[in-house]
């Protein structure tokens, strides 16, 4: 399969309007934005320009990427909308923006994040566990942020809350290459390349 026949796969990538206390979430994000360009395949957001989430689209933009932003109106100022958003989609609430990002992804990424990214990221993993979808969710531990969490996941699973088929749902992934194998599997591309 050539990059050309990627170009309407889309990621939908959680991840947070902060920049966090260490540069690697950062890099991580433009390196993601970057690879994901360089392999035709598109971004949706959640539109701001600040951030984990702003170091992403700049990446993808940086080449030619196609990001797709979406943003409730009430975060338009706080989030610095648009930037380098190719298309940017101003909806009414928060219910909506998830629901827009749903419906355009193809798969999933959580990059480190806040409450936001957390709740966006158990929602898809909820609809997958209710049987409502079946695209790949992962996260990219990147310097072991999603520890507590894996260690909750594999806590609810050991006392009965969720069974090894729910905990399966989602993957770990600690690179950008690794990212990109997990949602399709066919693109790769090493962060040094792009």
């Amino acid at each position: 399969m050539t990059a050309s026949d990627l170009r309407r796969f889309r990621v939908c990538v959680f991840c947070g309007s902060r920049p966090g206390s260490s540069s690697q979430y950062m890099e991580f994000a433009t390196q993601l934005g970057k690879s994901l360009a360089k392999n035709d395949i598109d971004v949706v957001y959640g539109g701001g320009r600040t951030g984990i989430m702003g170091a992403l689209a700049e990446g993808a933009a940086s080449l030619g990427g196609h990001v797709t932003g979406i943003i409730p109106h009430h975060l338009l100022e706080r989030e610095q909308a648009a930037g380098f958003a190719t298309q940017l989609h101003v909806v009414g609430s928060m219910h909506d923006r998830k629901r827009l990002m749903y419906q355009l992804a193809d798969g999933f990424v959580a990059l480190p994040g806040g409450m936001g990214t957390m709740e966006e990221l158990m929602e898809v993993l909820t609809w997958a566990q209710l049987d409502l979808h079946d695209k790949p969710v992962t996260v990219a531990n990147v310097g072991g942020f999603f520890d507590p969490m894996l260690t909750w996941l594999d806590q609810a699973l050991d006392c009965g809350f969720i069974s090894s088929a729910d905990r399966a749902l989602v993957t770990e992934v600690t690179t950008v290459d690794s990212v990109l194998a997990r949602l399709y599997p066919t693109a790769s591309v090493s962060p040094s390349d792009v």
